[in-house]
């Protein structure tokens, strides 16, 4: 149980001191983000196994608080990210971790998946590290959605829980017609389609 008088103390900003593809960020966190306390595992592998070139266009679906995005933004500094998750506070986080990072080219908004994302953009990457919670047809959506909007030639890269494998094999193979396994873990599978 938790005393009246902690509650001020919990309200407070959680910072993080990380690096993240090879970059030192300040990022601020708070209770009721996912992953408040720390970089979350999934996303921690999935780190290892993406980048971005200067000039790429990069879509971070369901950034949180804004780890991979940021991070993506830093490596493509004369290309764009952009952030969307459907939690305010998260997009409010992403934003404010944009800017005391000094990162100009990235931007967080409201959006259920790609209700919001401006379909004239395309993008040559997306990234997500998908929640297990968000349902089959949910992630039958995202799927069609992020093939949409990726440029020929653009792929996606999600992490899921291991549970997820045979799903996400058979749908990348199903929307895209490709499946590549780039890393299986213990907990997690990171997985990439490419849009031919």
């Amino acid at each position: 149980m938790f005393d009246k008088k902690n509650i001020p103390e919990l309200k407070k900003d959680i910072v993080l001191d990380v690096e993240l593809l090879g970059s030192r960020f300040n990022l601020h966190t708070r209770w009721g983000v996912f992953s408040p306390r720390s970089i979350d595992d999934g996303t921690l592998l999935l780190l290892k196994y993406i980048s971005a070139d200067e000039n790429d266009v990069c879509l971070d679906l369901g950034c949180g608080y804004g780890p991979i995005g940021l991070a993506l933004a830093r490596q493509c500094h004369k290309g764009q990210v952009h952030m969307v998750d459907k939690d305010f506070v998260a997009v409010e986080l992403a934003n404010y971790n944009a800017k005391i990072n000094n990162i100009n080219n990235a931007k967080a908004y409201l959006s259920d998946a790609f209700i919001q994302v401006p379909s004239e953009i395309k993008f040559n990457k997306i990234i997500s590290n998908i929640p297990a919670k968000v349902g089959r047809e949910q992630l039958s959506i995202i799927l069609y959605d992020a093939f949409e909007a990726l440029e020929l030639g653009g792929t996606i890269t999600v992490v899921t829980i291991n549970g997820l494998k045979d799903f996400i094999k058979n749908n990348f193979k199903s929307v895209f017609g490709n499946y590549n396994k780039i890393k299986q873990g213990q907990k997690y599978l990171v997985s990439q389609a490419t849009k031919q």
